[in-house]
């Protein structure tokens, strides 16, 4: 009988849990009460007490529908007995009601005081289920009270929130139809708090479709509610109305009538819209019974297609989704089986989407101005277009004049409406609907509700105009930005081969000029040095007696060893001299001035002057080896191309790789860099369909990222520090391979490993 009892209030809690109807809640629990009652199992009797008086609250039976203060339980005299007997239980269900009514009737921060003392006695005994409501009420409240925060308090709200989120999403992955709405609801809430409209927008329909659904109809309704009130917040007094009267309704077929009244208090217009289609003051009572009335919206417009035209014409700026969605709501629920949307352009009337019914196929259209078009009648769009008001024809066959139409009398059309799109006193379009076998159609309530739309189609379309002009200024100046860009790389590019080819070509004007005054003495002094020393030979043999004079003279400038070192010293002048009459050379090779056409160029020339030239930085220092150089050179042809600006990309890959040394030896000892010696391979080959050359670069230095390799070729984009980088080279580098030569320049590179830059020339 215990066992029996704890199964009858979980069976009780749980039938008020899911939203069955609270009178029925309210009589099965009464009968419950009574058998425990009987069968003296006081546990379980207060157990079902708890949960009547819940019942009995919302139902409107209670002095304060937030306090558990009644007949069947009175949470003043027997909440401080539970608590004193540590029966946490029964105590943290109580907290759980208390959460559960001061949420429901807008009493945030107590829903949240009573949900703190739920958790505080739950200690896992008041079961899985109310501990899910419990964070479900609790983040709604955490959400309500976000706004008037404080910016600490709000960081610690929206954690808490998403913590319980986390939870919730498990639930609603194992148990969608329990709580997947609830998760839905819960980031609605959130995405309202957090600026999210058009996110929210759609949680909020979802979580009211899932409930509706699984006929959760408290949850139902409170998602209409809390959607009704986001609404209002952003100044959408239709969608809001609409929302909210979804909510009381919904509350009345559940039997909240506490909450039915608290409505009614907050929002009076739906005390004024309850009537009859007889206009009698609506009796709440006979509603929970199931049966039905109408409200203003019912007349002439489902409300749920009110509702999806005024979402569907405020959150759509793309013109042609705009149309879209608004013929096919019009289709579904207008009775209209055909519309057509004309828009004025260029002071031209023109026909931009057409929908029929039966298969609700909507078609775009390139503004065809009406006159060119025999799709509607052109007497009542002109009357429309002229007059700036509705039309409604009953019968439009026997509607003088616009019988006499050739549309009309050709396809026999019985009701129309025609509606002008009237922005701030200016035409803006016209939208028609036709139905062709039911007269009167459209009642003078569905005309009103669609002068409403067409206000909100008339802003929803200037606000898509102004989106594409905006869009359209948007493309043209990216495509500005684009081509200055590019102008700018050239520029850039330009000045750069331009500085660097006059520097070098200075140096070695400079350098080439005493080079030719040195190398042309160093040999006649070379001649000049040979004669001198056959000549002291020749005197040595003749006087082998030459006196002391000569003898000490010899001893002084020690004869015999420079007789021996003069000509070693010319010849290691001579040495240096070449090498700067090569460096001279790789400096020419390396800034040849380009032509106007591409010239056939030795790729293996322009790699060895940039080798030259970066010779300083390659040879070895007091920190580290000689960086090492490995050279494969294919048998290669000339090349046809821009000379000097491909020898600009090989000084950027060599320096780049040098710079990626340096940074990477930072942590190494000369000995670890010895161990395995900092590596630039340079291979060149031709490709195997012979169309092409390719040259590859390749380091064995710290590589990079994928999230870096996948930038290194975008404009200013350095991994260098402040001044050590410009973000150019690899950029430069690419356009000149590929847009300037037609190649391609490639990147791979492997962390840790190093990285390698290929160069694919096409042979002309």
């Amino acid at each position: 009988m215990e066992y029996a009892g704890y199964s009858i209030g979980e069976y009780c809690f749980k039938k008020l849990s899911i939203g069955a109807p609270l009178d029925l809640v309210d009589q099965e629990t009464g009968k419950y009460m009574k058998l425990m009652q009987q069968s003296q199992l006081e546990m379980a009797v207060q157990y079902l007490s708890i949960g009547r008086q819940t019942t009995l609250n919302l139902l409107g039976q209670a002095v304060e529908p937030c306090h558990l203060v009644g007949d069947k339980f009175n949470e003043v005299k027997t909440l401080p007995v539970l608590i004193e007997s540590k029966n946490f239980f029964l105590v943290s269900l109580v907290y759980n009601a208390k959460t559960q009514l001061n949420f429901l009737f807008r009493n945030y921060a107590a829903a949240l005081e009573n949900s703190r003392l739920f958790e505080k006695y739950e200690e896992a005994t008041a079961g899985f289920y109310v501990v899910s409501l419990n964070n479900f009420y609790s983040s709604i409240s955490l959400l309500a009270l976000y706004p008037k925060a404080e910016k600490g308090e709000q960081k610690q709200y929206l954690k808490k929130v998403l913590q319980n989120q986390k939870k919730m999403k498990k639930w609603a992955v194992h148990a969608p139809m329990n709580y997947q709405h609830k998760y839905d609801l819960v980031a609605a809430e959130t995405a309202r708090v957090l600026g999210q409209n058009t996110q929210a927008m759609e949680l909020y329909d979802r979580a009211i479709a899932g409930a509706q659904k699984n006929k959760y109809t408290q949850e139902e309704a409170l998602a209409y509610e809390l959607a009704g009130e986001f609404y209002e917040s952003l100044g959408k007094e239709i969608i809001s109305q609409a929302y909210l009267t979804k909510a009381y309704y919904a509350y009345i077929r559940w039997g909240a009538l506490a909450k039915v009244k608290d409505l009614e208090f907050r929002y009076p217009f739906l005390v004024v819209q309850t009537r009859t289609t007889e206009t009698r003051t609506l009796d709440i009572t006979s509603t929970t019974t199931g049966s039905t009335t109408t409200n203003g919206f019912g007349h002439f417009l489902d409300l749920s297609a009110f509702v999806k035209a005024s979402q569907a014409i405020t959150s759509e700026i793309v013109l042609e989704k705009l149309l879209t969605k608004l013929i096919n709501i019009l289709l579904e629920n207008a009775a209209a089986q055909k519309v057509v949307l004309l828009l004025l352009k260029n002071d031209v009337l023109c026909i931009e989407a057409t929908g029929t019914s039966g298969e609700h196929k909507v078609t775009l259209l390139p503004s065809i101005p009406v006159e060119n078009c025999q799709d509607v009648p052109l007497s009542v769009i002109n009357y429309v277009h002229r007059s700036q008001k509705h039309l409604v024809l009953d019968n439009a066959t026997v509607a003088e004049p616009f019988n006499a139409d050739a549309y009309i009398q050709k396809y026999q059309p019985k009701s129309i409406l025609c509606l002008p799109i009237i922005y701030q006193s200016q035409r803006r379009g016209i939208i028609y609907l036709e139905n062709a076998l039911t007269v009167g159609a459209f009642t003078a309530e569905r005309v009103e509700v669609f002068n409403v739309l067409v206000s909100q189609v008339a802003i929803a379309v200037e606000n898509a105009g102004l989106y594409a002009r905006e869009q359209e200024k948007s493309q043209q100046l990216e495509k500005s930005f684009n081509e200055l860009q590019e102008a700018q790389l050239q520029l850039i590019q330009g000045e750069k081969m331009s500085a660097l080819g006059n520097l070098i070509a200075g140096v070695a004007h400079e350098i080439n000029n005493p080079l030719g005054f040195i190398a042309g003495n160093i040999e006649a002094a070379a001649e000049a040095s040979s004669d001198l020393i056959d000549y002291l030979q020749l005197y040595q043999e003749k006087f082998p007696n030459p006196g002391d004079e000569l003898e000490d003279k010899a001893s002084d400038i020690d004869l015999e060893y420079l007789m021996e070192d003069l000509p070693k010293m010319i010849s290691s002048m001579k040495s240096g001299t070449e090498r700067i009459r090569n460096i001279s050379t790789s400096l020419r090779t390396f800034s040849r001035a380009d032509s106007a056409n591409k010239v056939s160029a030795n790729i293996h020339e322009g790699i060895d002057s940039t080798l030259m030239i970066l010779q300083y930085r390659l040879k070895a220092t007091d920190t580290r080896p000689a960086i090492k150089i490995i050279k494969e050179y294919g048998n290669m042809p000339a090349v046809k191309c821009y000379f000097g600006q491909l020898n600009q990309v090989f000084m950027n890959l060599v320096a780049n790789a040098i710079d990626c040394f340096e940074e990477s030896n930072q942590d190494r000892t000369y000995a670890e860099i010895a161990a395995l010696p900092n590596t630039i391979a340079i291979i060149t080959q031709v490709s195997e369909d012979s169309n092409s050359v390719v040259i590859t670069i390749k380091d064995n230095g710290q590589g990079m990222s994928s999230e870096v390799k996948s930038k290194i070729f975008d404009h200013l984009f350095t991994t260098k520090g402040v001044g050590k980088g410009t973000g150019l080279g690899l950029s430069i580098s690419r356009q000149i391979v590929e847009e300037t030569h037609g190649g391609k320049l490639t990147c791979e590179s492997v962390l840790g490993e190093g990285s390698e830059f290929a160069i694919t020339l096409p042979l002309d």
